[in-house]
């Protein structure tokens, strides 16, 4: 059983105090988020958290339908510098991931984080599952597995648009898929 409080208590004390709950049915899988990592994204083909060394479409919609309880996390800020982006997401990155360890040693093992931006755990990533410098640690984001967030976000009540400038304030959002 998820004492959804008790996480939601264990997230608050990471510094997640605005987070709703979804289910894995919520979580809106497409072919054309894949395609934007595949035809947009710098790091395709360079992190083994990203694609093509992520699971299928098909096996990522299978893998969210495992879950009836997801806790979406929104986490926002506004840098000065946009050269800071990298290095702020990775320090969050890192911190999810202690929530992420709290709630499974509370007892749910199937306790599974996934980034608010890919993988920048490592300075020079190898590319690879195999090559993976911190394979404990690495989770993809959720574009990696096809998630189209804004659709998933806004149906959760959250904001989310595209920015166009640098000056905005960012709404990123981390998945803790919980049971």
């Amino acid at each position: 059983m998820v004492d959804k409080q008790c996480i939601e208590s264990i997230a608050s004390k990471h510094g997640c105090k605005d987070c709703r709950w979804i289910s894995g049915g919520d979580v809106k899988v497409c072919q054309w988020v894949r395609f934007k990592c595949t035809f947009g994204c710098d790091s395709y083909g360079k992190k083994g958290t990203c694609p093509p060394a992520v699971p299928s479409i098909p096996e990522c919609r299978e893998f969210f339908s495992e879950y009836d309880h997801i806790l979406v996390l929104r986490i926002t800020s506004t840098l000065d510098d946009p050269n800071d982006r990298k290095e702020w997401s990775r320090k969050k990155n890192l911190a999810l991931l202690l929530l992420e360890h709290e709630v499974f040693l509370a007892g749910h093992h199937k306790a599974f984080l996934l980034f608010m931006d890919e993988c920048r755990l490592c300075n020079e990533c190898p590319g690879t599952r195999e090559g993976c410098l911190k394979p404990a640690m690495a989770r993809p984001c959720p574009e990696a597995l096809g998630v189209d967030v804004f659709s998933t976000v806004r149906k959760a009540g959250f904001p989310i648009e595209v920015l166009t400038e640098y000056s905005q304030e960012m709404n990123s959002y981390a998945f803790l898929l919980v049971e």
